[in-house]
């Protein structure tokens, strides 16, 4: 799903989305530009240093995808594009 940042991703808001992410079994990665960063870790989080209005794909691995999107568009950082 390619979705866009609303928000600055550090910090607070890293830990959000990790702890989001965390919170199903599965797979959730993060596609910015040539990196591949798993949504569960948060230095890889901070490596990637997503910041407003850039785009990136969220990608599921296994399990119910609708409800892990769902929870990570709740967080507010990222809108569906």
């Amino acid at each position: 799903m390619r979705v866009k940042v609303l928000k600055p991703i550090f910090a607070e808001t890293a830990t959000t989305l990790v702890n989001t992410a965390s919170a199903f079994p599965e797979t959730v990665l993060i596609k910015k530009d040539h990196w591949v960063i798993d949504a569960k870790s948060l230095l890889g989080l901070l490596a990637v240093s997503l910041q407003p209005d850039q785009e990136v794909d969220i990608e599921i691995r296994e399990g119910e995808n609708e409800e892990v999107f769902a929870a990570l568009l709740n967080t507010g950082l990222f809108e569906k594009k």
